[in-house]
């Protein structure tokens, strides 16, 4: 069964602050270093509640998942959340900035073109912990090493931990990718399947996050499917399919 990533978490989260956090994982990984991530980004609610990750694009963007900023068929009021950046802790630490607007991929549904760009009310100032990422416009051969990150749960059900965690997948193919999300056709282009073994991989509250090829986005967190850590590859909206989509909106 093919489940978005925060469709969980957006209730969680709400408690996540005074849960008792094991030290650990995205499932799988390890904590972040400190700026390590300098282009990721916590979504918030307006309380401070962990929801999505998301990669920032320069400094009045970020990239997330469109299924992060919506409640059914409607788009969230932008009062309503917030981002943190600069800061492994999605609780404390960084910069707070508040969205004035949201622009939802026209196009999303049914799993795919899961994109939405976030726009600032303040430009971020960039630093040695806040700096964009550069929008990958190629595919990933199969098997290149992509790299992860987000404050997901650390297993399936499992608590959502404050320390930012990252891993490495593996890249697959579109072809590589069909049997598995067969259904999802005639959309699989729009993906980026990643590879993984069993206990690994992203979960709930990853949503949004970004997935990265050599320095550069090459997707961004949409979908695990029969739960995290599965043997299945997990489902990422392919940067390099939505390209021309993200610099549109972002000049508009």
């Amino acid at each position: 069964m093919v489940r978005i990533l925060n469709v969980i978490a957006v209730f969680v989260t709400v408690v996540a602050c005074a849960l008792a956090v094991p030290s650990g994982r995205i499932v799988g990984g390890a904590d972040a270093e400190d700026g390590q991530f300098k282009y990721q980004i916590s979504l918030q609610h307006s309380n401070g509640a962990h929801t999505c990750g998301g990669s920032i694009l320069n400094e009045r963007f970020v990239l997330t998942a469109a299924h992060c900023v919506m409640v059914g068929d409607e788009v969230r009021p932008p009062s309503s959340l917030q981002i943190r950046a600069g800061s492994v802790d999605y609780s404390e630490g960084g910069k707070l900035l508040k969205i004035k607007r949201i622009v939802v991929n026209e196009n999303y549904g049914n799993f795919v073109h899961d994109l939405a760009l976030l726009e600032l009310e303040e430009p971020l100032e960039f630093c040695d912990k806040i700096h964009p990422i550069e929008l990958a416009t190629e595919e990933v051969p199969s098997g290149g090493d992509i790299i992860v990150s987000g404050w997901g749960r650390l297993y399936n059900n499992g608590p959502i931990p404050n320390h930012l965690q990252w891993t490495t997948l593996k890249a697959m193919t579109t072809e590589e990718c069909r049997p598995y999300f067969a259904d999802l056709e005639p959309n699989i282009d729009a993906l980026i399947c990643l590879a993984h073994g069993s206990n690994h991989g992203v979960c709930n509250g990853d949503s949004g996050g970004p997935a990265t090829y050599k320095g550069k986005l090459v997707g961004v967190a949409s979908f695990v499917m029969d739960g995290c850590g599965s043997t299945n590859p997990d489902g990422y909206a392919k940067v390099s399919h939505h390209y021309d989509w993200i610099i549109k909106n972002m000049e508009n």
